[in-house]
C-alpha cells in the first residue's frame, strides 16, 4: 500500500511537525516504516525525516524508549563533571550521587532556576513533565546550554492504576522509561520500610505497655548486656528532653523510671498510617490487632500510599543526612493521654530510619531521550503533601550546571497548588530563589474551563476537543489567566508553554498565545516537543532565557508568625500546605473554570512537624487512591524471551 506524497505533506502539516519536500520522494511503503524507523543510518536524509515521522506517529512511549541506546552512566557522569568517587552505579543507565559533591562545589554559582507547573488539569494530566523534559533537551541539545531536569519519581499506584508513569512522553522522556517508572534505585520501598518499622513500634509499644509493670518494662528497655546496664545514645536524648541528668540506669527513682519507660500513648490520637505504594481502596479502612497475641488491643486504622508517608516529604525538604535524621525524630506520631505529642525519637526509633533511608537520600541520575542529564528523587503528591522533587537534587544540580546554565523542576498539578508550596514551602527550606516561572497550558484543558463535557480517562475524548472550537478556549483561558496572576503574585515571570497536540488548529494555538501575553505573561510559546523533541522546544527555550534575565522581585505570600492552632503545642512558625483536589481551583472537583462565591471547608488541621509543615484536610481528601474497573495493568506485560516490558505508558 503506498502513501502519496501530497497526503503525507497534509498529514504533517495537521500534527504540526516538519513536511517532506515534493521532490523528496514519490512513494514510500506504508507497512515498512517500523524497518526504516530501526535502521534510519541505511536511508537517504529525505527518507530518513520521513521514516522518522510514521514513527512518531505510530510508536508508543516505551517503543521510542528503546529505540534509543542510552550513553553509560559512567560517561554522563563524567560529561557532567562528577568525579569517580562521587558516583554509585546502579547497572548501566542509573547512578546514585553522593552529597559530598556539596562540599566540593560549594564555591561555584548557582545556574538559573526554572519552575514548571501548569493550569487546573484535566485528570488526563497536560504534559509538566513532557515539557519539563523537551526544555532541557532544547537547552543543552541544541542550544547548548548547560541544563539539568530534576524530576519526581513516580509512584507505583498511578503506573499501574490510570495516569500511567510520569517519565514524559514521545520524543521528550526520561530513559529507559520503564526503569524509570518502576522501582528506580529503591528510594520509594526505603521509605515504606520506615514509615512501616515506625507504625509496628508504636502499637508495640502500646501492647508492651499495657501488659507490664513499670519495673519489668524498664528493665527490658534498658537490659544488662554482658554484665554492664547502659542507656542508648537516643535513650539519653529522651532523658535529657524529660529533665533527668542521671546516667547511672540503676540510679532513677520510681517516678523517674515511670516517665521513662511509659509513653502513655492515646490510641485515639495516632495519626502515623502504614504504607504500600499500591492503589488499593480496601485498605483506607482497616482493624489490627486481632489474633491472639495481641491481648484484646484491637484498633481501627488505615494504610496510605507510600508517597503520602510524612517521610517522602522530609526525604524532599532536608538538606543533609544530620537534617534528615532531625526531621525523622521529630515526626509526631500520636499524643499522649495528657495531650502531649508522641514523636519518633520518644519511640527510640530515630536511627534505624536514618539507616533505612541513607542511600534514599542521595539523588539518582539518569539521562533524556537526547543524552542530557536529569535528577530523579522524592516523589511527594501535591493534593496531599508539597508535591515536589528534593531540594538536594536542585542543590546539586544548580552547582553542576554553572552560573549560566539552567535547572528545570517540576511542581505538581496546578499552579495554585504545587506552585504556591513550591514558593512557599520548598524555598523557604531551600533559601534557592526560582528565576523564571513556565506555565503550561493545553487547549484541552482550556476547553474543558470554557464548558466542555467532561474529560474522562480511558474514555474517548468528545468531538468539542477534536475539533476547532475558539469560543470554547477562549471561555477557558480564564483559567489560563488566574493562574498568571497568581505566579505574579510572587513576583517572578512567567513564559507559557502550550503544548501543543496534533487536534489544536492553528487559531486555536494562536488565540491562547495572544490571551496570555496581553494577561502578563512574558512571552507564550506553542511547543511540540512530543513529536519533535528538543527541536520543537527551542523557541521556548529561548524565551526562558530571555524571561531569567529580567528583574526578579520573588516574595512569599505570608510570614510564618501566623496564629496556629498548632502554636500551643509549640509548633508555630511552619508554612502552611493546603490539601485539597487539584481539579479545581475550589474544593470541588467539578467547578472548572475561576470559580467564586464558595466557603472552603477545613475538616481538619494536621501536623506534618518532621517535615515542617501544616496541613489543613479541605473537604474530604483520601490518602488512598482505588484502581478504576479497568486499570494500566491490563496492557503491561513481559516478555519472556527477551525479558522486556511492554505496555507501560
Amino acid at each position: 500500500k503506498l502513501t502519496n506524497v501530497k497526503s503525507m505533506q497534509e498529514n504533517c502539516r495537521y500534527n504540526g511537525v516538519p513536511e517532506p519536500t515534493a521532490d523528496s520522494v514519490q512513494a514510500i511503503c506504508h507497512e515498512c516504516f517500523i524497518c526504516c524507523c530501526f535502521a534510519l543510518c541505511r536511508r537517504p536524509p529525505k527518507l530518513r525525516e520521513i521514516s522518522w515521522l510514521l514513527f512518531v506517529f505510530f510508536s508508543s512511549d516505551i517503543e521510542i524508549s528503546r529505540a534509543q541506546s542510552p550513553k553509560a552512566v559512567d560517561v554522563l557522569a563524567k560529561e557532567i563533571g562528577l568525579l569517580t568517587d562521587e558516583v554509585e552505579i546502579y547497572g548501566q543507565t542509573k547512578a546514585k550521587v553522593r552529597l559530598s559533591l556539596l562540599e566540593r562545589l560549594k564555591d561555584q554559582p548557582d545556574g538559573k532556576y526554572v519552575l514548571v507547573a501548569g493550569i487546573t488539569p484535566t485528570p488526563l494530566g497536560e504534559g509538566k513533565s513532557t515539557v519539563t523534559i523537551g526544555l532541557v533537551q532544547a537547552l543543552t541539545a541544541h542550544l547548548n546550554i548547560n541544563s539539568f531536569a530534576c524530576l519526581r519519581q513516580p509512584s507505583q499506584g498511578p503506573t499501574f492504576g490510570v495516569k500511567g508513569g510520569a517519565a514524559g512522553g514521545g520524543y521528550a522522556q526520561v530513559i529507559p522509561m520503564e526503569e524509570f517508572n518502576l522501582h528506580l534505585t529503591g528510594d520509594i520501598h526505603a521509605i515504606t520500610a520506615a514509615n512501616n518499622l515506625l507504625a509496628a513500634a508504636i502499637d508495640a509499644r502500646i501492647l508492651h505497655e499495657n501488659t507490664q509493670s513499670d519495673k519489668a518494662l524498664y528493665n527490658r528497655l534498658v537490659p544488662v548486656v554482658n554484665g554492664v546496664r547502659g542507656f542508648s545514645a537516643i535513650q539519653f536524648a529522651r532523658l535529657r528532653r524529660l529533665g533527668i541528668s542521671k546516667t547511672d540506669p540503676g540510679t532513677l527513682t520510681e517516678e523517674e523510671i515511670n516517665k521513662f519507660a511509659r509513653l502513655d500513648i492515646d490510641p485515639s490520637t495516632i495519626t502515623w498510617q502504614r504504607v504500600v505504594d499500591t492503589n488499593d481502596r480496601f485498605l483506607r479502612k482497616i482493624t489490627v490487632g486481632q489474633a491472639n497475641t495481641e491481648k484484646g488491643f484491637v484498633r481501627q486504622a488505615q494504610f496510605d500510599i507510600a508517597v503520602a508517608s510524612e517521610i517522602m516529604a522530609i526525604l524532599a525538604l532536608t538538606t543533609s543526612l544530620q537534617d534528615m535524621k532531625e526531621r525523622l525524630g521529630k515526626m509526631v506520631v500520636a499524643n499522649d493521654k495528657k495531650g502531649e505529642p508522641v514523636t519518633a525519637e520518644d519511640l527510640g526509633v530515630t536511627g534505624a530510619l536514618a539507616v533505612l533511608m541513607k542511600d534514599a537520600i542521595k539523588p539518582t541520575l539518569m539521562q533524556t531521550l537526547e543524552g542530557t542529564p536529569v535528577f530523579v528523587h522524592a516523589g511527594p503528591f501535591a493534593n496531599i503533601a508539597h508535591g515536589n522533587s528534593s531540594v538536594l537534587a536542585d542543590k546539586i544540580a544548580l552547582k553542576l550546571v554553572g552560573e549560566k546554565g539552567f535547572v528545570v523542576t517540576e511542581a505538581g498539578f496546578g499552579a495554585d497548588i504545587g506552585m504556591e508550596k513550591f514558593f512557599n514551602i520548598k524555598c523557604r527550606a531551600s533559601g534557592l530563589v526560582p528565576s523564571v516561572v513556565v506555565l503550561v497550558a493545553t487547549v484541552r484543558a482550556l476547553k474543558m474551563h470554557g464548558g466542555g463535557p467532561n474529560v474522562t480517562a480511558g474514555a474517548p475524548l468528545k468531538k468539542e476537543y477534536t475539533e476547532e472550537n475558539l469560543q470554547l478556549v477562549a471561555d477557558g483561558c480564564c483559567n489560563l489567566q488566574k493562574q498568571i496572576q497568581i505566579t505574579q503574585l510572587f513576583g517572578v515571570p512567567v513564559v507559557v508553554a502550550l503544548n501543543v497536540f496534533k487536534t489544536d488548529s492553528p487559531a486555536e494555538i494562536d488565540l491562547v498565545c495572544k490571551i496570555a501575553k496581553r494577561s502578563g505573561a512574558f512571552d507564550a510559546v506553542p511547543c511540540d516537543h512530543w513529536s519533535a523533541g528538543g527541536r520543537g522546544a527551542v523557541k521556548l527555550a529561548q524565551a526562558v532565557e530571555r524571561a531569567a534575565n529580567q528583574k526578579n522581585g520573588f516574595k512569599y505570600l505570608y510570614m510564618l508568625d501566623l496564629k496556629q492552632e498548632h502554636c500551643n503545642k509549640g509548633f508555630g512558625n511552619l508554612p502552611i500546605c493546603m490539601a485539597k483536589t487539584h481539579l479545581s481551583l475550589s474544593h470541588q472537583p467539578e467547578r472548572k473554570g475561576v470559580p467564586t462565591g464558595f466557603i472552603l471547608p477545613i475538616s481538619d488541621v494536621r501536623a506534618s512537624i518532621g517535615a515542617g509543615f501544616i496541613y489543613p484536610l479541605v473537604g474530604t481528601m483520601s490518602t488512598m487512591p482505588g484502581l478504576p474497573t479497568r486499570p494500566c495493568f491490563y496492557d503491561i506485560d513481559l516478555d519472556p524471551i527477551t525479558e522486556q516490558v511492554k505496555g507501560l505508558f
